[in-house]
């Protein structure tokens, strides 16, 4: 894998990263048929607004952010949620980075949490080889059935 740097974010970064989230989830929507989907239809406000209560972590190759993810902790639960890699920085092993970054800033949590769409098999396989199982299943529409996943941590093997 290509050197990469995973840094904190900054609100001055929203626009970049909703720039990202965009392009990296038009692949999403493509698999569902369903342009809809949050995070082509979030606003630059909401995402700003998430930046008082969550933890972004970017992904920075030359300077550049190919890569995001923004978690929270709730009752020794950290939630994960999109995660994003831009479309020519995929599979090089970024996403997996960004993951055990996220992991590791929370790693006073019990239990991580995260979900993603059924049919999304590249991040099903990502999830589940980084040790998450799935607890749950919640239909959206007739197009969309979330998969929830989940991975606790051993405190004392990691």
């Amino acid at each position: 894998m290509d050197y990469v740097e995973i840094t904190r974010a900054s609100q001055e970064d929203a626009e970049i990263i909703l720039h990202l989230q965009i392009h990296a989830y038009l692949s999403e929507a493509e698999i569902y048929n369903d342009c809809s989907v949050p995070p082509l239809i979030q606003t630059l406000k909401e995402i700003k607004q998430e930046f008082s209560q969550q933890v972004f972590l970017n992904s920075l190759k030359e300077g550049e952010i190919v890569g995001s993810v923004r978690a929270y902790l709730e009752k020794k639960t950290a939630y994960i949620g999109r995660l994003m890699v831009k479309p020519d920085y995929q599979n090089k092993g970024i996403g997996t980075r960004l993951m055990q970054e996220t992991e590791e800033h929370f790693r006073m949590a019990d239990r991580y949490e995260l979900f993603t769409g059924y049919r999304s098999a590249r991040n099903l396989y990502l999830y589940g080889k980084l040790g998450y199982r799935e607890f749950k299943r919640v239909p959206v529409n007739d197009l969309i059935i979330l998969v929830f996943l989940e991975k606790y941590r051993n405190h004392n093997n990691l």
